[in-house]
């Protein structure tokens, strides 16, 4: 088994008891709450005459069910609004901080927490999402929890976990000019497989996320679970420290000197073992886009898909399904593949530098008119980031919709949804049959830059095409 590796030092560290099961006990030292996983936890808290915990360990905010267009309040949604409405109700009720629009602070959990510095290395995190593993960024130990563990942080501030493998994912050179974060880790799924991760935490390592900001660190650490892996993390470094510093929520003067010297102390040891270590060059990744029904069924876009001939049992039928619902061709290019839909947004790819480099794509340029192109900031902050910068003028000079924030087509618990069999190019983390809201839309996942290149070319292309001299 791994040992030393900045995962060990952190679960040792907040390992409360070993249970008879096997599991550990581990103290959470932050939950993140929203409105769709909580309300059964809040409930039975209620039933039980029970308080949180540690109400100052636990902050909440809306973001999955929240409209991004017409937001004044009742939502039109009566579920929408009762959820909201119920969150609020519970926060008030139990003494947490809410972040509601009111606050100025609303947006994306996973996106509130890093830039308010609630996030913050060598923690151990829990969330009712299962993309939690984004704050991995960090040097945290993230985890996306279910409703009951949700009441069971809140009742015991603790989580019973079996400890997992440690696999060590190397990227080292650079990336060429048009190749971003979210196209590093999906070329490691389409490697590693979806399930590739399965029992494993992911520690990334390597030059090329040692040259990533903190905000790229995010994107791959996001999409861990898509892999498989419940965690993803990088260790926390000089980028990091920077980064955390000054915020909100973040220790200040000789707090923040004595939480650098914790900080640093829980990275991974030079003499740190692992339980397998996997590497990739650089120079071998190129803009990707998936095709399929899982992350794991990508291309660059200068290949082709594959032949469903090549494979057996499993592996050959989901790839076959996956062609008859997707209406594609083994052997074809994902290049000129038309689309209807752009969405720029979700925890994933919505932070001031995803946004930018949008605008970077379409300054002087106009969408297709036959693509509905949408821009979703992550956060009230972001928004007014954006806004203070003049990107918003940007994106709606070249025809985008710029929206409220929210999770808005990520998951389409909200208006914001795909209609009938539309393609939709989505900078969001997951392409499953009926993800984007209808039972019949077709979601290709890739970089926020290339879903602006394909909004403005109304079809799948190689955003590097547009990046040549401009």
């Amino acid at each position: 088994m791994a040992e030393h590796t900045l995962y060990n030092n952190v679960w040792n560290l907040h390992k409360v008891a070993q249970l008879a099961t096997g599991a550990d006990q581990l103290l959470i030292g932050l939950h993140l709450v929203h409105e769709v996983t909580s309300p059964q936890a809040f409930a039975a808290l209620k039933e039980q005459g029970k308080s949180i915990k540690f109400p100052n360990r636990t902050y909440a905010t809306m973001d999955h069910i929240i409209p991004t267009d017409v937001i004044a309040r009742p939502y039109q949604d009566p579920q929408a609004e009762l959820m909201g409405a119920t969150l609020e109700k519970n926060a008030n009720e139990f003494g947490i901080q809410f972040f509601g629009r009111q606050s100025g602070k609303q947006g994306i959990v996973h996106v509130l927490g890093p830039e308010l510095g609630l996030t913050q290395p060598g923690m151990t995190i829990a969330c009712g999402d299962s993309h939690t593993s984004t704050h991995g960024a960090f040097g945290a130990l993230a985890f996306g929890i279910g409703t009951t563990e949700v009441h069971h942080v809140m009742q015991t501030q603790t989580l019973s976990l079996i400890p997992l493998k440690v696999r060590r994912v190397e990227v080292n050179g650079s990336l060429e000019t048009g190749v971003y974060a979210k196209d590093v880790i999906l070329k490691i799924i389409e490697k590693l497989g979806v399930k590739g991760g399965i029992g494993f935490v992911y520690e990334y390592a390597g030059s090329v996320f040692e040259s990533m900001s903190m905000e790229e660190r995010m994107t791959v650490c996001n999409m861990s679970i898509e892999g498989g892996a419940r965690i993803g993390y990088i260790n926390p470094d000089d980028t990091t420290f920077e980064y955390v510093s000054g915020r909100e929520f973040a220790p200040k003067g000789q707090a923040f000197d004595k939480a650098l010297s914790y900080w640093k102390s829980i990275q991974s040891r030079p003499d740190a073992e692992y339980d397998d270590i996997v590497t990739f060059d650089a120079s071998d990744i190129e803009p990707m886009v998936t095709w399929g029904i899982n992350p794991g069924q990508g291309v660059g876009i200068s290949e082709q898909l594959p032949d469903p001939a090549q494979f057996s049992g499993a592996d050959r039928r989901t790839l076959e399904e996956a062609f008859d619902y997707m209406s594609l061709q083994p052997g074809q290019s994902m290049a000129g593949v038309p689309i209807d839909v752009a969405f720029i947004g979700s925890c994933t790819n919505s932070r001031i530098s995803d946004l930018r480099e949008v605008a970077h794509v379409l300054d002087g340029r106009r969408v297709s008119e036959s693509v509905k192109t949408l821009v979703v900031p992550g956060s009230q902050q972001v928004k007014s980031q954006a806004e203070a910068e003049g990107l918003d003028k940007i994106f709606t000079a070249a025809g985008a919709e710029w929206r409220e924030p929210g999770c808005s087509m990520c998951l389409a618990m909200n208006p914001d949804k795909l209609i009938g069999n539309q393609v939709c190019a989505s900078s969001s983390n997951r392409n499953f049959m009926g993800r984007q809201g209808s039972a019949t839309g077709r979601t290709l996942l890739m970089s926020p830059a290339m879903v602006a290149a394909a909004a403005v070319k109304g079809h799948v292309t190689d955003v590097r095409q547009l990046l040549e001299g401009y």
